[in-house]
């Protein structure tokens, strides 16, 4: 610790330019990758998801470009919470929310394109959800939302909503444990 602005002024001069250049370069790289976790006013970063097949992309940004979107994730298709109320809460009130100006609900998972079409086509969500693959969780972690739950096979999204309009995140709902199904459900939803 310095006891002195001149004693910090020696110190930093006594350093070869190049040293400095490197640290400088270090803190810049620092907090260039330093991630945040998505916040409300945040853009929808352009990353590409799956729908139905590894073939068919949806870049995220240009899905909610112009529009009034919900996106919710969850931590995994076909498990009990994903399939018994959230995702169902969603595809049952979607014709409401239509109504009230939400021209898409997406839900995203850390799963591969063809479970998440099983899963839609079992939760009878299609023309009212549609379901996108995260399959390498490019979109979870761009927002800072991974988890790492080991049971369901490693990196996983946090279970969350969030409502999005003409690209900006304008609502954010994360679940306090990050798995439990108290605030992104559905209902939840200002609109």
């Amino acid at each position: 610790m310095f006891c002195s602005i001149g004693a910090l002024q020696k110190t930093v001069s006594a350093v070869p330019s190049t040293a400095l250049s490197t640290i400088a370069k270090r803190l810049l790289s620092i907090s260039l990758n330093s991630k945040m976790p998505v916040k409300v006013g945040d853009t929808v970063p352009s990353i590409d998801l799956f729908e139905n097949t590894p073939a068919t992309k949806v870049n995220i940004s240009e899905l909610c470009s112009g529009k009034t979107v919900i996106l919710f994730a969850v931590p995994g298709a076909f498990t009990p919470g994903c399939s018994k109320t959230h995702l169902p809460g969603y595809v049952n009130t979607a014709d409401d929310l239509k109504s009230k100006g939400v021209d898409e609900i997406v839900c995203v998972s850390v799963n591969d394109a063809f479970v998440m079409a099983a899963w839609a086509q079992d939760q009878k969500a299609e023309g009212k959800v549609r379901l996108l693959a995260d399959p390498n969780a490019e979109l979870t972690n761009a927002f800072d939302l991974a988890i790492n739950l080991p049971p369901l096979g490693g990196t996983r999204s946090k279970r969350y909503s969030m409502l999005i309009k003409d690209g900006k995140v304008e609502q954010l709902n994360v679940e306090p444990d990050n798995t439990g199904l108290s605030c992104s459900l559905a209902n939840k939803i200002v609109l």
